[in-house]
């Protein structure tokens, strides 16, 4: 089972993913192993490419021999260093960054950078709402990555218990029982206006007020909501990432799940391919709907052939899905690390 990153570098990850979405150029994206520097140098040198980037690959180049020869300095729990070159005016300009996660070997030229393998095997930059009540007051925020990018506050004036007993008594506490209920539909449409693109929409409170709050969603937003225990309105930013990385490693271990039992489904109706020449094929025909990958492909013999059908599935708009499950790793090494859901039947 994938350990799950500390939330100290998931902030520091998403801050270089929000600085590397702003590049608006043409760029070469490479992911490595930090054992295998000199290997990286050259399949850089062997595989030619336009002038433009080859400029921009030979920078990449001397980056990775200064960290190679200065490894200490990097870090030594390093598992992957990241380089994204591009130019501007010329200049070739380069970021990079290293991560604890071991992360898929990826050597990419294409329109903007290539930041995929960030977002499926380090769970950053998804969208998630955090719902934070009781009663009697709510805050609803939606999180980009570690950005709070939209945010409200809601509350009503609630008394906590009548006096009076009798009949008196009952109808208070039914007239509470329904401002509350009123309460909870109006966070419910707060919910629903920031819910555009979400992963998931995490519950989380003092007392019963969460299970009475997600008795009042609708079934799109169930599906999307899971509970946070030991969640309250005070409790520190640190912590609130962790329960957020916490719950996106569970989301992407399920999507990942679902993807694999959609393949086992599809392959006597003849709309997958586990034979890295037959997958081959159907990239280059536009045919692969999704490609399914190990994060440890390299390993592989076939390794550059599969590090080739990367950029094809790219530029054919398949989407691209890596795995880092044990199990499921097991499973795609039987097959040359990849599998692939095809669109419709090759011969």
């Amino acid at each position: 089972m994938d350990s799950e990153i500390s939330p100290a570098e998931w902030l520091a990850l998403n801050q270089f993913l929000y600085e590397i979405k702003q590049i608006r150029f043409p760029c070469v994206s490479l992911y490595y192993p930090s054992t295998k520097g000199q290997e990286t140098i050259s399949l850089l040198q062997e595989t030619k490419r336009k002038e433009e980037f080859e400029k921009i690959e030979s920078k990449i180049e001397q980056i990775i021999s200064k960290i190679k020869n200065d490894y200490a300095s990097t870090g030594k729990f390093a598992k992957t260093f990241c380089i994204f070159g591009w130019l501007v005016n010329g200049k070739v300009h380069t970021k990079e960054i290293a991560t604890s996660k071991r992360l898929p070997y990826i050597y990419m030229v294409s329109k903007k950078p290539y930041i995929k393998p960030f977002r499926d095997i380090l769970k950053t930059n998804y969208d998630v709402i955090l719902v934070t009540l009781d009663q009697k007051s709510a805050t609803i925020q939606k999180f980009h990555g570690n950005r709070i990018i939209q945010e409200s506050k809601e509350s009503i004036d609630l008394r906590g218990r009548h006096k009076k007993g009798g009949q008196s008594q009952g109808r208070f506490l039914r007239a509470r029982q329904t401002k509350i209920h009123v309460f909870f539909k109006k966070v419910v449409k707060k919910v629903q206006i920031m819910d555009s693109n979400s992963e998931l929409i995490l519950l989380g409170g003092p007392g019963n007020a969460k299970t009475e709050f997600f008795d009042e969603l609708d079934s799109e937003l169930v599906k999307k909501c899971r509970f946070v225990e030991n969640l309250s309105f005070s409790t520190p930013i640190s912590c609130v990432h962790e329960k957020i990385i916490h719950h996106l490693y569970q989301y992407r271990r399920k999507h990942v799940e679902e993807i694999i039992k959609k393949y086992e489904k599809l392959v006597k109706d003849k709309l997958t391919a586990k034979r890295n020449d037959v997958i081959y094929k159907a990239l280059e025909l536009g045919a692969v709907d999704t490609l399914i990958v190990s994060a440890e492909y390299h390993t592989n013999s076939q390794f550059k052939k599969i590090m080739n059908m990367l950029e094809i599935a790219r530029k054919k708009s398949s989407k691209i899905e890596f795995v880092s499950s044990p199990a499921i790793i097991t499973k795609l090494q039987i097959h040359d690390s990849v599998l692939a859901i095809l669109r419709y039947r090759i011969k």
